[in-house]
Order: C-alpha cells, then structure tokens, then sequence
C-alpha cells in the first residue's frame, strides 16, 4: 500500500473539487484523540455499541478500549499476526483471526482465552451473522469463506467444511438471510455465496473499480460499499443483481468501508475519510475529513455516532511500509457537531 504526497495533493483537489462542485458542506470532524500507546501494528477495529469498546488487533495481542475515556480495559495475548474480531455478546464470547492459521476465542467479560481453532493459512476478516447464528471468516491465502456456530467447543471444536471462493478474500458482508457478499481482491470480483447450499451463487466485477477490500452494507437499501485500491474508487453495488450504482473517487491505500444512516465511509491510509451521501436518487461525495496518515481502518458506534480510527505517528510516513514509531499509537475519533 503505497503513497506519496504527489498522489495525495492530487487526490485531494479531485475530491475537493468534486465536493464544492455539489455545494457540500462537511459535518463529520475530527473531534479528538485519543493516546493508546504500546506496541504493534494493527488492523482491524470492532465497536462492541452496548458497552462503548473498541476491540483493535495489535499483531501479536489485542486490545480493549474505553471508547471513551481511552483506558486499556484488556490486552488478549497470544496471536502471530491478528487481523479482525467478531463479537457475540448473547454467549459472552469474542472472536479474533490469527493470520497463523487460527482463531482465538476468548471471554467478553474477563478477555481470558478460552481456546483456540484450527482454520485455513491467513484468517483475515471475520463477522457474526446473528440471523444465521453462525461466525464467518475468511482465509486469504486458503481461498475459503470459513463457518461454524459460536457456541462451538471452544477446546476441540472444529470448523465447517470451508466454501472454496476461486480467489483471494480480503473483507465480507451478509444479508441476514443467508447471502454472504465476499471480495476477491485478486479478481476483482464479489463472489456472493449461498449458505443453505455453501456454493458461490455469482460472481460480479467490480469495475471501474479494482482490487477490492474494504466491505460495508445497507441492508436496508440492498447496497454494498466496497472500496476498491486499483483503481482508488469506492464503489455502491446492489446486492439484487450486482448492478454498480455509482464509482465514487477515495483516497490511496483504503482498507476499511462502513455505512451509517444513509451515508458511507472510506477510510484511507493517505489521511482522508471520504464520506458519501444519497442526493436525488444516487450517490455522491459530500465531503472529505483530513485524517492523520495511516488511519486506513475504522469501526462505527451507531448509538454515539462516533467513528474510531486507528494510527500512529511514523519515522517516514512516505515509506512503502511505514514504521510506526514508539509508543506512539492512538485512535481518532471523528463525529458530528
């Protein structure tokens, strides 16, 4: 995920321009930051909205925030390379992918590890799909949509016969009733897999967009937001037919998409989170909130309406692979006035 300034000032006057061309006004801010500190990189974040806490994977453990007050509730140890959570707050459990090849399953309450799963080579992203009472993972270098119920045995489970995807998954959705909405970064599709029958059903390009990563829904208009790298696009999909119904431009190195009353977010490792909006039918940027560079993932809080990106200060933020330095993590939070 690479970027320059080049590539951001020229970002930016595209978006900018697009924005005063639709006579936007920003309202999302950033309203302030909080200092997390410690050590490790990170990947995704998870909002648990009952308690306010932020679930976010730190490579080797991961940890949980107040989303408030910035206090380390918990530190759950013990990963290779961490990437997502999923919470099921009805059996008190939390799922993380371990890239190595696993998932920890651990105690919502005292955060202490209550065993471990086998699973295929690169768990990455991972939800709970609560009308199909099952966990979904997805294993980027094994190809595969991986399932199994949450109140799985924690010490000897195993999973269910993965769903072999035909390429390299990075981030899902599901509709609730039995559609799971998969990308394919490298083929630049949305594979979309039936659960009764555990076979994909269809595959649906994303061009004009490409590489795609970051995934988010709106259930409710039967849309998907995937933000795509190559070309840099976020892209508004109909999960009826896979119809592209808008390509919008997005900053360099996204990795992270959501959807919130009748907005979406992309979140970009240049610094910039584009938001778009509904207007006369379709969708459109609206506005862009500078960021610190690197907050490329985030998690929303639908009660505060709050969005929490995390970063950290680096040593060359040009870098192809940046180095953060020490003790320097924090996350952003972005709201509304």
């Amino acid at each position: 995920m690479r970027f320059t300034n080049v590539r951001c000032l020229l970002f930016a006057l595209v978006i900018y321009a697009t924005v005063l061309s639709a006579g936007a006004q920003t309202t999302w801010h950033v309203k302030r930051t909080l200092h997390i500190g410690d050590e490790g990189g990170w990947d995704y974040v998870t909002v648990d909205a009952s308690t306010h806490r932020l679930f976010v994977t730190r490579t080797t453990h991961t940890m949980v925030i107040d989303a408030e007050s910035g206090k380390v509730l918990g530190d759950i140890p013990g990963q290779k390379k961490a990437h997502g959570v999923a919470l099921v707050p009805s059996l008190q459990r939390g799922f993380i992918t371990d890239g190595g090849g696993s998932i920890v399953i651990f105690d919502l309450k005292s955060y202490a590890i209550l065993g471990t799963l086998t699973t295929l080579a690169d768990s990455d992203g991972i939800i709970y799909d609560a009308h199909q009472n099952r966990v979904l993972a997805v294993s980027g270098d094994g190809g595969a949509l991986m399932t199994f119920k949450p109140d799985i045995d924690a010490k000897s489970g195993k999973i269910e016969a993965p769903i072999m995807l035909g390429g390299a998954p990075e981030f899902l959705a599901t509709d609730g009733q039995g559609k799971v909405y998969i990308n394919l970064e490298d083929k630049d599709v949305v594979a979309v897999v039936d659960l009764s029958t555990r076979k994909v059903v269809a595959r649906w390009p994303v061009a004009p967009g490409g590489s795609p990563v970051g995934m988010s829904m709106d259930a409710g208009k039967h849309r998907l937001f995937i933000g795509c790298r190559k070309p840099q696009k976020l892209i508004v999909m109909s999960t009826q037919d896979g119809k592209i119904e808008a390509s919008l431009p997005i900053g360099a190195g996204v990795d992270a998409t959501t959807a919130h009353e009748g907005e979406a977010f992309a979140s970009c490792r240049d610094g910039s989170l584009v938001v778009a909006g509904e207007k006369a039918g379709k969708m459109e940027v609206v506005s862009v909130v500078k960021t610190p560079v690197g907050a490329r993932t985030m998690g929303l809080d639908p009660q505060t309406h709050q969005i929490y990106l995390p970063t950290a200060e680096f040593d060359d933020p040009s870098a192809a692979r940046p180095r953060p330095k020490h003790d320097s993590f924090v996350i952003v939070v972005v709201g509304r006035p």
